[in-house]
């Protein structure tokens, strides 16, 4: 099975080298984007299955990247895991509006990372399987 593709999406070295030094005993590949344009232009390329996404950043906030890519067809499935500092309850209705599967809190506790990583991950395959057995029925009809 191919390794999952994680997306850190952050314009904060230092968070960035936290979740990296979180996620190094998991078997993924990382890549890094450094604010909002920056962030679509790695999924186009890295296709990624998860991107832990920082709400504040320059160019295109976290928000903006989250609704552009769930509006999209081709990157709505992608999973959308908010990283913030913000938690008010504006924000967080902010981020389910804009399409985000879930939310963390920073300071981010590595037990709770992880976990969450790996159940949108899990939940992830799942859907691609689905969507595989869905068309694999939708061509027995025809």
């Amino acid at each position: 099975m191919a390794k999952d593709r994680i997306l850190i999406a952050d314009d904060n070295p230092t968070n960035v080298e936290l979740l990296e030094a979180y996620l190094s005993n998991h078997d993924c590949q990382i890549a890094i984007a450094v604010d909002g344009r920056d962030t679509l232009e790695k999924v186009a390329q890295f296709k990624p299955d998860l991107i832990l996404l920082d709400i504040m950043m320059p160019k295109l906030s976290g928000f903006e990247v989250c609704k552009k890519l769930k509006e999209d067809p081709t990157t709505k499935g992608i999973m959308v895991l908010m990283v913030t500092a913000l938690n008010e309850l504006g924000d967080i209705e902010r981020a389910v509006n804009a399409g985000c599967d879930d939310f963390l809190s920073k300071p981010v506790h590595k037990v709770e990372l992880l976990k969450r990583v790996d159940t949108m991950l899990k939940l992830r395959h799942m859907t691609d399987e689905l969507e595989r057995l869905r068309s694999y029925i939708d061509g027995m009809d025809d």
